[in-house]
């Protein structure tokens, strides 16, 4: 029988675009069993898509219409429709492990802020808001598929989200602002005498400060995750746990490289194999 007694094509499809999105969260998922992996590649590959429309050198309305046509997709999966490989695969994982209408919804509305506005210096509210939607959200289906449906499941993804976006916008600045796109809350900025445009902001020597900022935001976060960790189910905790200790290394290494200027940094090998062999195999 096939995980989550899914057609093998569908399921061989659901994987192809994971394993091609070269990040290392083909590999991660390798710890789960076979079903829970499956329907983690199936959420991957949703969400890999509606990011990619979103990022599409297209229309605005072109956009619109490919972000609208998956909040029908998500919608008919409540009905027990799917019409695609990747709904065929995400139709069983969310019978199987009740993934949340409202969370798919959460991660296209969030994807739909960044097609249909050009993000320069969002408030902290907006900049939370932002960051549950395209992170949190997704760790809300996540840790149901890792399975653990908790309370404080949840309140793991919610920390941890937000941890590991901060740290994404904390990488990609300089990427960011080639695209005329700073993700660092305005409040912050303004106070430190920042410029509000993206490109300006990466030469002012105040910039420095802001983003030391959001790292102690985010390692609170972090803090907060692994705290709500140890009250979940451990076996299942074992992907968020990798994931976290891979990000906060990240976050580490930024903030020895400083900002400035800003870039982007990776961690070596031998790091990676250590963080999997602390928080990945127990």
């Amino acid at each position: 029988m096939t995980a989550l007694s899914a057609d093998a094509a569908d399921l061989a499809r659901v994987e192809a675009l994971t394993r091609a999105s070269g990040t290392s969260f083909y590999q991660g998922m390798k710890v789960l069993p076979a079903d829970r992996r499956l329907a983690m590649y199936a959420i991957y590959a949703f969400c890999r898509i509606v990011d990619d429309i979103a990022d599409e050198p297209a229309p605005i309305e072109e956009k619109r219409a490919g972000l609208n046509e998956w909040r029908a997709r998500i919608t008919a999966l409540y009905r027990g429709e799917a019409d695609d490989p990747v709904t065929r695969v995400l139709l069983p994982a969310i019978r199987t492990f009740r993934l949340r209408q409202d969370d798919f919804l959460a991660v296209i509305d969030g994807m739909q802020t960044d097609a249909e506005t050009k993000v320069v210096a969002p408030s902290w509210a907006e900049l939370d808001l932002y960051c549950d939607q395209v992170a949190s959200a997704v760790g809300r289906l996540s840790v149901r598929a890792f399975g653990d449906e908790s309370e404080d499941a949840d309140r793991v993804a919610h920390h941890l989200g937000r941890a590991l976006q901060l740290t994404n916008i904390l990488r990609d600045l300089q990427e960011d602002a080639a695209r005329g796109r700073l993700y660092l809350p305005r409040e912050w900025l303004v106070e430190a005498g920042v410029p509000l445009d993206a490109r300006a902001a990466m030469v002012s020597p105040a910039l420095e400060g802001v983003c030391r900022r959001v790292v102690q935001i985010a390692r609170g976060h972090y803090a907060d995750a692994f705290a709500f960790m140890a009250q979940c189910d451990q076996r299942a905790m074992r992907p968020a746990r990798l994931m976290a200790a891979t990000y906060r290394a990240i976050l580490n290494r930024l903030e020895q490289a400083g900002w400035t200027p800003p870039r982007r940094v990776s961690l070596p090998a031998w790091e990676k194999l250590w963080v999997l062999l602390r928080h990945g195999l127990g």
